[in-house]
């Protein structure tokens, strides 16, 4: 397994979708690092040489990911939170954020319902 930002990539995946195993990382990104670092999109993870992986990894430490990025987007909610905005406090009662429906949908964000449960006589 190659290590690229503290991540184990897999092996037999294709580079440019292993590096999206990396938070922070998405398609259009990880297609971006390998033309900056001239590695062909089609190469799998267990073909690429040394040299290549370390300028995959130079490349990746160029953009925020992993800890950093999961730290600035915990402290963000939290500041969204804190100030009362509409975004923080949906966020404080679990519920959609982004303007969804709830009448009917959002069991995700909102959970079961309690009391569902059929009392006999």
């Amino acid at each position: 397994m190659a290590r690229i930002a503290g991540v184990d990539i897999p092996r037999d995946k294709r580079i440019v979708v292993a590096l999206t195993y990396v938070y922070g990382v998405g398609l259009p990104t990880s297609q971006q690092i390998l033309k900056d670092a001239n590695v062909s999109e089609d190469t799998r993870v267990k073909a690429l040489t040394e040299d290549e992986l370390n300028r995959i990894r130079t490349e990746v430490s160029k953009f925020q990911t992993e800890g950093d990025l999961r730290r600035e987007v915990t402290l963000n909610i939290k500041r969204l939170m804190e100030i009362g905005s509409y975004r923080g406090m949906r966020h404080r009662r679990g519920l959609p954020v982004r303007g969804q429906n709830t009448r009917n949908n959002s069991r995700t964000r909102k959970g079961r319902k309690a009391g569902s449960v059929v009392k006999k006589k």
